[in-house]
């Protein structure tokens, strides 16, 4: 038994043992495979990149700074980018930097570290043709603001301020890598040549690489300058004395001449401050030189004059104007503020000049009350004329009143004639159609009565021309069929008597004339009469034709 108790402590100590030697196995598997994942992991932040090192492979040559690909030892050109990447710490190192950054408002100049040396002489990096470096140098483009993943064992960058050509300015530009020129004599080259370019900066921001293009500012704004701010600007007059005068001279380098000038006048290389070497080149010489010559000419009173003076000012601008132009230099305004003549004549010319100018005075308010006096007259005379062009108009007023309303009753006048003629045209187109249809009425009487008597005419010929038989004949008709009934008591009653006339006994002859005659006489009868003897009975008007 107590056997059993010692081989069961042996077995469960055995298992323990296996049980340690398995949770240790697995701590180091785990460590192991930490540390592992580490090793082999690499990590680049954001804004940063991940320089490789290759430790294995070929060797470089001696002049060769970076290993020319990943089959080579020493640095490598790519760069690995933010994220997590994975390289073997055996055969790989590397070196975590931070990304190159240009700040806004910068520019930045990148220079090559490897490939070739330059001859002599030049300094820009020469390029294949995709933009690659092939020898050491400066780039020659630049880089705007922003953050690039630039390796720093193949390039530098360095950080510069843009120019700026302010307001009033012009940048001459000179070129420091381009070919030499074609005319080494000439202030100004061509474009694309080493030297100043004609061409020039207007007012602005320009990213140019300072290695290749040089830009120098010149004024070209308004400057004044004082004759005698230093010392005393004179001359000696034609009788020996001496002449003191001060003047401001306003004046500005050209615009399109600003290229030429800077190249002239900037010994100093100050093209800032190009201003004072135009003064002490420029406007001091031509200005003491006129002074001199034309000074000269004159006697020292005539300058207290103010006829002499003026001429003096006048020729002094041209002058100068005149020595300012072909230098592309423009003269604003050259003025002589101040002439100062030798006392020992200055009092006595002065004098006369102030009584010469009392005398003008005088005369001058002789002529102003003159003046005075003529307005006055001519004040009442355009008093006088403003009263007569009143008057004018008034009579003007009622001419014209007068002849509208002459013009009013004309027309009214005119319209009443027009008016009345209208009438009296009415009145006799009225009486003339009255009289066309009294003519048309008459005729149209005349022949119904023609008509008439050409029928009694052919009835009476039917009686053998008789017209006593046609009388009786038509009375007999008309009466036959007027009475129903007759009663009479004696033949020798008054109703009986009527046809007295008509029972004689008629003769043989032929018919009297007298029948023609009435008829004709009632053709000629009015259109009056016949509408008077239309409703006439037939056999009474036979009757009366017959006696």
């Amino acid at each position: 038994m107590a056997r059993d108790i010692f081989l069961n402590e042996d077995r469960r100590g055995e298992g323990t043992k296996y049980v340690a030697m398995l949770v240790g196995l697995a701590v180091t598997l785990g460590g192991g495979g930490y540390v592992a994942f580490n090793q082999f992991r690499i990590d680049v932040p954001s804004e940063h990149i991940a320089i490789l090192i290759n430790k294995t492979g070929l060797d470089i040559a001696n002049a060769d700074e970076v290993a020319p690909s990943e089959e080579y030892k020493g640095v490598q050109r790519d760069v690995l980018r933010e994220g997590v990447s994975w390289r073997n710490p055996l055969y790989w190192d590397w070196e975590i930097v931070r990304q190159t950054q240009i700040e806004q408002g910068q520019l930045g100049i990148t220079i090559s570290l490897t490939g070739d040396d330059l001859p002599y002489g030049e300094f820009l990096a020469k390029l294949d043709a995709d933009g690659n470096p092939l020898t050491k140098g400066i780039m020659p483009d630049v880089l705007r603001a922003g953050r690039y993943p630039i390796n720093p064992y193949l390039y530098s960058v360095q950080p510069h301020d843009p120019v700026t050509v302010p307001a009033g300015y012009k940048g001459v530009v000179t070129n420091l890598a381009g070919p030499f020129p074609q005319n080494p004599n000439s202030l100004l080259v061509e474009d694309g040549e080493r030297g100043v370019q004609e061409a020039t900066f207007e007012p602005g921001t320009y990213y140019v690489n300072p290695y290749v293009t040089r830009v120098n500012l010149v004024d070209c704004r308004s400057q004044r300058f004082n004759l005698a701010r230093n010392k005393d600007m004179g001359f000696p007059s034609k009788d020996g004395f001496w002449v003191s005068l001060d003047g401001v001279i306003e004046f500005r380098v050209k615009p399109e001449k600003a290229a030429e000038v800077f190249v002239v006048y900037n010994e100093k290389d100050n093209g800032e401050k190009i201003d004072l070497e135009i003064i002490s080149k420029v406007i001091l010489p031509n200005a003491r030189s006129f002074c001199r010559l034309e000074g000269s000419k004159n006697r020292g009173r005539e300058f207290i004059q103010g006829d002499t003076r003026t001429q003096f000012q006048e020729n002094f601008q041209k002058a100068m104007r005149a020595a300012g132009e072909p230098l592309g230099i423009e003269i604003i305004q050259a003025l002589i503020t101040n002439i100062k003549p030798p006392q020992q004549i200055a009092s006595p010319v002065r004098e006369r000049e102030i009584a010469k100018q009392q005398e003008k005075q005088y005369q001058q308010q002789i002529l102003q009350q003159k003046s005075e006096q003529q307005l006055a007259i001519e004040k009442e005379l355009v008093k006088q004329r403003q009263a007569i062009v009143k008057a004018d108009q008034e009579v003007v007023k009622i001419t014209t009143e007068a002849k509208r309303e002459q013009q009013v009753a004309v027309t009214k006048a005119n319209e009443r004639k027009g008016v009345a003629g209208f009438k009296l045209q009415a009145a006799t187109d009225e009486a003339e159609a009255i009289v066309a249809r009294g003519k048309a009425e008459a005729e149209v009487i005349h022949f119904e009565n023609e008509a008439d008597a050409a029928g009694w005419k052919r009835a009476v010929e039917a009686f053998s021309g008789n017209g006593n038989e046609y009388a009786q004949y038509v009375m007999y008709q008309k009466l036959a069929s007027a009475y129903r009934s007759m009663m009479v008591n004696t033949a020798d009653s008054p109703i009986m008597r009527i046809f007295e006339s008509f029972a004689a006994p008629l003769d043989n002859e032929p018919a009297a004339p007298p029948v023609a005659g009435s008829l004709e006489r009632a053709s000629s009868t009015s259109a009056t009469d016949r509408s008077r003897t239309q409703d006439v009975d037939p056999a009474i008007t036979a009757e009366s034709s017959d006696q």
